[in-house]
């Protein structure tokens, strides 16, 4: 099939478009931990259980994980413009179902619509900001996507808490519509077609494989988390979704243009970086995990306080991203990833030594300085392994790194809450152990310690390679070096 190119538009502005993407994805991303603390209303309001209105967080997920990895066949389908003012459509028309829901079947149908749109939002801007950015801004521009990743969700607990202590639970849906709505408005105006487009044919066969392998697994590490490893939930849908999986990644490596490149794996500094970050946002997503559920459940702080302690993290992060991002483009991803993977294991070790008497200020300071190692590993890393691949393949990158997140903290998060709550259950049969539960949360911090161990053992090995030189032949081209060795379309 014959690559046809859509080159960016001459003149157009990027800042403006940078703009656009960091607003959209920002509301799209807030819109994951937005409900956490407003379940607890919505529960007593529409008279549902809390298994029942937890659905409206592991549905956001869910669909996230299902819609990231068809991102890169959307990018590859359609235009810039086309994609962003069509997901934030589907995210606004979700926001206001979600806002205006007379019960809890339409408010989870809500939750939906807006995790449809949201998912595509996350790839679109990285594989944007890597097209309109030579290589040697990367690393700032990349910075900006690290801040809305980390500072976005970091603060919807406190974010929602505060409206809900003060409003209804209902303001949360309302105050985002209309930054969504002015978003698409403006992007009617400014938003220009950046991306490449090849028109790949619609394999329904791989869009139910991928759907149903990646929801499959998301699935399973969700009930692995809430019921334990050994339910029937956790074991059918995490066998239906490796199976499924499988067949998926099978028929994109015979596939002459397949939906998602796997091969690209076969590029080490893009396959090394990409665990890296996975690990990285296991430790992320634990700690974001863990500390509320020390602090409310085993310290009675409400959820808004455990969002205040979290706080200062978010912003640290917020203001870190865009700097490591500069000096990332100085000197490359390597040594800032082994001394904030450092930061990260030092600080996950301080949190491993919790008891009934830690200080509020304690946990903030720790959790801040955990965040600055962070901001320094998530988006260098990151971008170091995308910086690798060839124009046309970045598409797929973006979506590979986005739906390889999803699983870590699907696992991350499932993995840690088992460590916990078994953990806790044999401390109660040692006499020895006098706060059991805090004893589950110092152990799972522990295992946090020594992922952050083997994610800076392997930053060691990050190379500042040059990225592959494309021949002028428009999209589709790479060297024959690079064509041998990841034996992709020529």
């Amino acid at each position: 099939m014959e690559s046809v190119t859509v080159s960016p538009s001459p003149g157009y502005n990027k800042m403006s478009i940078s703009a656009l993407l960091l607003a959209g994805t920002f509301i799209a991303i807030l819109n994951q931990t937005l409900m956490i603390t407003a379940i607890p209303p919505i529960m007593h309001e529409m008279h549902i259980s809390a298994n029942t209105a937890q659905w409206l967080t592991t549905v956001f997920m869910l669909v996230n994980g299902v819609m990231i990895p068809v991102s890169a066949f959307l990018l590859e389908r359609f235009t810039t413009r086309q994609l962003f003012i069509s997901a934030m459509s589907i995210f606004a028309v979700g926001t206001l179902i979600a806002g205006l829901a007379p019960n809890f079947n339409v408010l989870l149908l809500g939750r939906i619509v807006q995790s449809s749109g949201a998912g595509i939002m996350m790839p679109l801007m990285q594989t944007v900001f890597l097209m309109i950015f030579p290589v040697s801004r990367r690393g700032a521009a990349m910075g900006y996507v690290g801040l809305v990743i980390s500072f976005a969700p970091a603060i919807g607990p406190a974010f929602s808490g505060w409206i809900i202590a003060n409003y209804s639970w209902r303001v949360l849906f309302f105050i985002i519509l209309p930054i969504a709505l002015i978003d698409i408005v403006v992007a009617f105006f400014a938003m220009k077609n950046v991306t490449e487009l090849t028109h790949p044919k619609v394999d329904i066969l791989s869009i139910l494989f991928s759907s149903i392998g990646f929801g499959g697994l998301l699935y399973g590490f969700t009930c692995a988390g809430n019921f334990g490893w050994g339910s029937r939930s956790t074991i059918i849908w995490l066998a239906v979704g490796a199976v499924v999986l499988t067949l998926f990644i099978l028929r994109q490596l015979k596939m002459r243009h397949p939906m998602l490149e796997f091969r690209i794996f076969k590029i080490n500094v893009f396959s090394l970086t990409t665990f890296l970050t996975m690990i990285g946002f296991m430790g992320l997503i634990g700690a974001e995990t863990l500390v509320p559920l020390y602090m409310q459940n085993m310290r009675g702080y409400s959820a808004m306080e455990s969002g205040i302690a979290i706080l200062p993290g978010a912003l640290v992060t917020g203001i870190m991203s865009p700097i490591t991002g500069r000096i990332f483009d100085r000197v490359g991803a390597r040594w800032l990833a082994i001394i904030g993977l450092t930061i990260v294991t030092l600080s996950s070790l301080g949190f491993s030594f919790l008891d009934p008497g830690t200080s509020f200020s304690y946990i903030t300071i720790m959790y801040a300085i955990r965040m600055f190692g962070l901001s320094m590993v998530m988006m260098p890393v990151t971008t170091a392994g995308l910086n690798q691949l060839p124009k046309h393949l970045i598409p797929h990158g973006a979506a590979m790194g986005n739906t390889m997140r999803q699983v870590a903290a699907s696992i991350g998060t499932a993995i840690l809450v088992t460590v916990m709550t078994t953990t806790a259950v044999s401390a109660r049969h040692n006499a020895a152990i006098s706060h059991p539960d805090i004893h589950g949360v110092n152990v799972a911090f522990m295992v946090v310690t020594l992922l952050s161990v083997i994610a800076l053992a392997l930053a060691f090995f990050i190379k500042r390679n040059e990225p592959p030189v494309e021949k002028s032949g428009g999209a589709g081209t790479v060297s024959k070096r690079q064509r041998r060795k990841m034996a992709l379309r020529g």
